[in-house]
């Protein structure tokens, strides 16, 4: 049998269905690679192997049986530790969670099981998903297997790290101002971010509510939206669930390989062309921006004034929601407990603990938040962010009554070193300077590997209307179709 751990989903899934390999093999086989190579790049917070196999064999068996089963049936993914799984470790990448085993499984894990994917584990993240690098995790930094030394993106750079190192074939990540897309478009691999309410977030740690989207990341933009497919839809359990049908992602995936874009046209942001960008991102963006042209797609370009405020809104928005939520991780109800010796009292048990469990990046956020919603000081920062989140909605309503989808560079940089941004907050946020505006909006985004730039991968950013994800993977993958897909160096 050839090496699997190299194949798509889409060719493992045939592979099983044709009867040429078990799914016990296929999950024994990534168990197995990921056992050779994540002591160096450190994408799994926790490997269930155990529950892995378990799964596999209830799926061979199903076969055996004659029962239908899915498009994806037997194909490991990993998950994002922001994702609730019964039994089993779910940290957010937190001291304050350490150890903690959820009693209920999250709507998306639910489904990746009814879908008959089986998960091999839990990967690494930025605490609480706040961070653009996965180095604010508790547990350590995750390495780029393009270069060990660089960072995968964040937050769910485990994520993207484990998909990039052939560690999985598929993984699920959670996208709140780019955490799906950057990571994406550093390791070389394919993130979508599906509208707000287009996935549920039942189960999912919250950091920031009305922002935060679970997405598939993967190696191809068809196997982004087998899974796309598989993990969307309406959830009642989720009150800002959308009571509408996923589109047609896979089918839009499929035209897309065709390489026919003619009559598409393609919006490119004025904003973002250019201004903060390295210049060998800004090359490679520009080259697939010709690569589109010849594929008969017409370039129009579009202002979106106010996108150049997006990055400091979110910064109050998103800090002042995870202000909130994170209350309740109190010392008291569950997880990490300091002082708790009889001789503190409950305030003081409750402030030991939040200084012991979160770490400096989830501390300056909380108390960013905090001030920000402080008596006297909403309506001035909360308030007029949110202002400019409805300026940067009508600028994407009216850039879309010019193009169908818009595109971007997804980060204005390559995967950089370990270190060298965080002792600047400012400039580790820049990294997701053109992811965020999509977030405020709500509607979907996807990054896809554009080519490299000093040997690192490149991103290309397609944004398109709420409810019309199909559009970002129809273009995505007639991008594919001329570009390809991006090989690291073996580890």
């Amino acid at each position: 049998m050839a090496d699997v751990t190299r194949m798509t989903a889409t060719e493992i899934a045939a592979l099983i269905a044709g009867g040429e390999a078990s799914a016990v093999e296929v999950t024994q086989a990534h168990l197995d690679r990921i056992a050779a190579v994540d002591d160096r790049v450190h994408a799994f917070l926790h490997v269930d192997g155990d529950g892995a196999l378990e799964a596999a064999r209830a799926v061979d068996a199903k076969r055996a049986a004659g029962e239908e089963l899915g498009p994806l049936a037997g194909v490991p993914v990993a998950v994002k530790d922001v994702l609730t799984t019964k039994g089993v470790p779910t940290t957010v990448g937190s001291k304050i969670l350490q150890g903690w085993r959820p009693p209920y499984d999250s709507t998306i894990v639910r489904r990746l099981r009814a879908a008959g994917t089986v998960m091999l584990g839990k990967t690494n993240m930025d605490e609480f998903a706040m961070g653009s690098s996965t180095e604010y995790s508790a547990y350590g930094p995750t390495g780029n297997p393009w270069d060990l030394g660089r960072i995968p993106g964040g937050s769910g750079g485990g994520s993207s790290a484990a998909l990039a190192a052939y560690e999985a074939p598929l993984a699920i990540g959670s996208d709140t101002g780019g955490s799906i897309r950057q990571p994406g478009a550093v390791t070389g691999t394919v993130g979508a971010k599906p509208t707000y309410g287009g996935t549920s977030r039942y189960g999912l740690v919250a950091f920031s509510s009305s922002l935060d989207t679970p997405g598939p990341c993967a190696r191809t933009v068809l196997d982004a939206a087998l899974l796309h497919e598989a993990i969307g839809g309406h959830d009642w359990r989720d009150s800002t669930s959308i009571p509408a049908p996923v589109p047609d992602v896979v089918a839009a995936a499929r035209a897309g390989a065709t390489g026919d874009l003619t009559g598409v046209r393609l919006g490119l942001v004025t904003e973002f062309s250019g201004e903060g960008a390295e210049p060998g991102v800004m090359a490679a963006f520009r080259d697939a921006v010709d690569a589109l042209t010849k594929l008969g797609a017409e370039i129009v370009e579009v202002s979106c004034p106010h996108f150049q405020y997006a990055l400091p809104a979110y910064y109050l928005i998103a800090p002042s929601e995870c202000s909130s939520n994170l209350a309740r991780f109190d010392g008291v109800r569950f997880g990490l407990r300091v002082g708790d010796d009889g001789a503190h009292s409950l305030e003081e048990v409750m402030s030991l603990t939040r200084d012991a469990g979160f770490g400096p990046e989830v501390k300056r956020r909380i108390m960013l938040g905090t001030y920000a919603l402080s008596s006297g000081y909403y309506d001035a920062y909360y308030g007029q962010a949110q202002k400019v989140r409805t300026l940067i909605t009508r600028d994407f309503t009216a850039a879309f009554e010019q193009a169908d989808v818009l595109i971007s560079p997804t980060t204005p940089f390559v995967a950089f070193p370990f270190g060298s941004r965080t002792s600047d907050p400012y400039q580790m946020y820049l990294a997701d300077l053109f992811t965020i505006p999509t977030n405020l909006y709500g509607g979907p985004g996807i990054s896809v590997p554009c080519g490299l730039s000093e040997g690192l991968p490149v991103g290309l950013q397609i944004m398109a209307p709420t409810m019309a994800d199909d559009r970002m993977y129809r273009v995505g993958a007639a991008l594919e179709s001329v570009i390809g897909t991006l090989t690291p160096p073996e580890l």
